[in-house]
């Protein structure tokens, strides 16, 4: 194995590999516009070209298709730059338009090009890098695109006609492209579904393989099944192709085990309120309305933008917060206070004006409810900070123009009013999450009016359950911020390991006994059971008790027809002889 030498970097020659790999490795930035990983090293774009040097004899070649064999290998030659300088030259004189070549043209001091513009390369931005061909006939299978024609005339088509019968638009021709030049419109008539971040909150795409969020545990990518074009078409594959560690398996299978568990805590968390159950909001219809979650992505630093708020690609001028959307309100069932939309609205347009300073924002609330410890003062540096809070009750967002019209009644003035906005967040509310009747019903859980899990005491036992081992924690009991939702998991982690260290527990005695005797078999309290303690026994054909479920509420005893179930402790005899005895019949 002999020495390979890039720019003064020492690496092993290694033939099976080529000069930009190893020069990436190094840490070394050579520029290339047609090099994608999952498909053979093409070398048609040639700007990742590099000075070779071997026994005194210096020559040019593509870094990307070249080997790592042994010698000296220049990135940064004035030969290589002179090179350069002419490929780019030519690519500025046949897409003119594509904002990537510009970019490395002003790299190299390039401020023009020598060379004729064709009279119908306005607008184009292809290079003929082949990327999109190769990769939807390679790749795809689809052979939607091809080469035509030859010298001058040479472009990127499609050879079925105007419009291709074979494209499946899966986009993978857009997402390969360097320079932006595909507009699927003119290959196909299908529509493109492009898949969306979740966490993102749908404002970017994601690929089909793809980490759902930056700190997830464990931090390794999620195989999308439904979309993936291997799974789907037996296509593609090229995930496995780069993945070093040879992780990917596209057989694997979900397993589902069961496990014995002595306590269980739910933590399934909440929803957040769907704005398009308030239409008059204009949520959808406009793209500059957006929720309260989309604005926190917009303002994060690891968000889409950066952490730049930017809609339309302009920086608003013009700010309004719309408070309550979603909670305390009887039009769509939500009639509680989510707790958490005064302050983030708050936090949220504190980074407004942190971030463009000149902005002028509005938020118009109900009440405000700083509840929380240093939330009062955080309220009152925001106002002083200019963000002006207006109370009053908003009816509709409509456009004017180019810019949204906010309005509604000033409901401290009782006069109608209208501002006019670059930018609305709505502040949607929490709600609890659809699969929380499963949940109830497979622990045997209560739900309250809002819908979130019931606690069995919101003093004495706030992360306890009706039902023995089972404890709640976070927004799934009810909405509340990240330090009470930390606090409630706390003290349910704790709850849960009280039963678990002593191995055992104990149950009341107050359960309910069904007379053998008298049991008809009609299965009723078993169906009305809310614990799940009453089963029916196929061979004495009565019903039976579990008293280890049973929480003698007695909603059996009520129900049974038959009068065959009473309450431990509880029967009419006992129950006399208390009667007797508080009315002093004993002493007779």
């Amino acid at each position: 194995m002999g020495l390979l030498i890039i720019d003064g970097h020492e690496a092993e020659a290694d033939q099976s590999r080529t000069l930009l790999e190893v020069a990436v490795e190094l840490g070394i930035e050579i520029p290339t516009l047609c090099h994608y990983k999952g498909l053979t090293p093409y070398g048609a774009c040639r700007i990742c070209v590099v000075e070779t040097i071997w026994k005194g004899k210096s020559r040019l070649h593509p870094a990307c298709t070249y080997p790592a064999w042994e010698g000296e290998v220049r990135t940064d030659s004035e030969m290589v730059r002179k090179a350069r300088r002419f490929i780019v030259e030519l690519m500025l004189a046949e897409a003119p338009d594509a904002v990537e070549i510009r970019e490395i043209a002003e790299k190299l001091g390039i401020e023009g090009t020598p060379f004729r513009t064709p009279d119908d390369a306005r607008g184009n931005k292809c290079i003929m890098c082949g990327l999109c061909v190769r990769t939807c006939r390679d790749l795809v299978g689809a052979g939607a695109l091809a080469f035509r024609g030859r010298g001058e005339n040479r472009k990127i088509a499609n050879p079925y006609g105007e419009k291709s019968e074979v494209c499946i638009a899966c986009g993978a021709c857009e997402f390969v492209c360097p320079t932006d030049a595909i507009d699927l419109s003119l290959i196909t008539d299908l529509t493109p579904k492009p898949l969306v971040s979740e966490f993102d909150t749908g404002l970017v795409t994601r690929p089909a393989i793809y980490l759902p969020f930056p700190q997830a545990v464990p931090a390794v990518p999620v195989l999308d099944d439904e979309h993936c074009l291997r799974t789907l078409l037996g296509t593609c594959g090229v995930c496995e192709q780069v993945c070093g560690p040879d992780a990917i398996d596209y057989d694997a299978e979900d397993v589902e085990d069961a496990i014995q568990v002595g306590t269980i805590v739910v933590a399934t968390g909440y929803d957040e309120f769907d704005p398009n159950e308030k239409p008059e909001l204009g949520y959808g219809m406009y793209e500059n309305v957006i929720t309260g979650l989309e604005m926190e992505r917009l303002c994060s630093a690891s968000g889409p933008t950066m952490g730049e708020i930017v809609i339309g690609g302009k920086s608003p001028k013009d700010v309004v917060f719309i408070q309550c959307v979603g909670s305390r309100d009887q039009t769509v069932g939500n009639e509680y206070c989510s707790r958490v939309c005064c302050m983030y609205t708050a936090k949220q347009a504190h980074l407004v004006k942190e971030k463009i300073p000149n902005a002028a924002v509005t938020i118009f609330y109900m009440d405000i409810r700083a509840f929380g410890k240093g939330f009062e003062e955080f309220y009152d540096r925001v106002r002083k900070e200019g963000v002006v809070y207006r109370r009053g009750s908003v009816s509709e967002i409509y456009r004017r123009k180019d810019r949204l019209v906010v309005r509604g009644e000033d409901t401290l003035e009782g006069e109608p009013m209208e501002v006019e906005a670059d930018l609305v967040v709505l502040a949607t509310g929490l709600v609890a999450r659809p699969g929380t009747d499963h949940i109830a019903g497979l622990l045997k859980l209560s739900r309250s009016s809002d819908g979130f899990l019931m606690e069995a005491h919101p003093k004495l036992r706030p992360v306890d359950t009706a039902s023995d081992g089972v404890y709640l924690a976070g927004t799934c009991q009810g909405p509340k911020d990240i330090p009470d939702a930390v606090a409630q998991a706390k003290g349910a982690a704790a709850a849960a390991i009280v039963p678990m260290s002593k191995g055992k527990v104990t149950v009341e005695a107050l359960t309910c006994v069904v007379d053998e005797d008298l049991c008809a078999g009609c299965k009723i309290c078993v169906s009305v059971c809310p614990y799940g303690a009453l089963s029916y026994d196929e061979e004495k054909k009565i019903s039976t008790c579990n008293e280890a479920l049973c929480k003698g509420c007695g909603t059996c005893a009520a129900a049974c027809p038959s009068g065959t179930i009473s309450m431990g402790h509880f029967t009419s005899e006992q129950l006399l002889a208390q009667i007797v005895a508080l009315i002093g019949g004993g002493n007779g």
